[in-house]
């Protein structure tokens, strides 16, 4: 907590004399049991952590994170990939908002969920550190209380993710307009519906990858690329990792 307060003076103050206490932030974030929250300094490293992100990296104690980047924490890419994110939000000053990810909890259990990283900037504009979560995904509602011709659409993504298919075709499909599905599948499932395609496409790549000895550009055609570069751009963008690199993983 001390290294919150000597990270972010003026925004986090232990005392609660200041805009936030982060004693307070701590205890909110402790209560997000689907969520991994952090604050970072401007180097990157943790001074704030919840519950949930501790326990996804397999460690028991919060110390264990403060003062350290994922790379400190993580080996291989599952600490590189967010280590080289956090350094492109603190140069640019630009957020991540809900990029759909596939991340691992301990030991090697594949999660979806949605990443933001917002930068935090003192009274000058200058990038100070960020704040962030990464969301589980999981449906928000139950699959009775999704609508018939709805259900019927992502039924049809289920079993022909390997067509061509798009929001729109989708749409079509439940007999409603681009913009209303959106709104009905951000609710069912807390993506937009190009993620939804994304998820569905290379969670069946993902099994296909660990299941199958199938080339990867077989893989690719199997799942709707048009092929292998396709393929491995979309998988990397989503896992971090390249289809070859994510076969290894898992059969290590």
């Amino acid at each position: 907590m001390r290294a919150a307060t000597a990270a972010f003076p003026g925004i986090l103050s232990t005392k609660g004399a200041l805009l936030i206490d982060a004693r307070h932030v701590e205890q909110i974030a402790d209560l997000m049991h689907d969520t991994a929250f952090f604050i970072k300094d401007a180097s990157g490293r943790y001074v704030v952590v919840n519950q949930s992100l501790v326990e996804r990296h397999g460690l028991s104690d919060k110390s264990e994170m403060i003062g350290r980047r994922p790379c400190d924490v993580c080996p291989g890419d599952f600490g590189r990939i967010p280590t080289e994110q956090d350094a492109q939000v603190l140069r640019t000053g630009k957020p991540i908002i809900e990029r759909l990810e596939l991340f691992w909890r301990r030991p090697n259990v594949p999660v979806w969920g949605l990443t933001s990283k917002i930068p935090i900037r003192d009274e000058h504009g200058r990038v100070k550190g960020l704040i962030g979560i990464s969301k589980d995904l999981t449906a928000l509602v139950s699959r009775e209380e999704v609508p018939s011709a709805v259900a019927q659409a992502l039924r049809h993504l289920e079993t022909a993710y390997d067509t061509q298919i798009s929001p729109s075709s989708l749409a079509q499909k439940a007999g409603m307009s681009a913009a209303r599905f959106a709104r009905v599948i951000k609710r069912i499932h807390g993506l937009s519906p190009m993620q939804l395609i994304t998820k569905t496409r290379i969670t069946a790549g993902a099994r296909l990858l660990r299941e199958t000895d199938a080339t990867i550009a077989h893989v690719a055609l199997e799942c709707g690329f048009a092929d292998h570069s396709a393929f491995t751009r979309a998988f990397r963008a989503v896992t971090g990792m390249s289809p070859t690199e994510y076969r290894r993983l898992n059969a290590a």
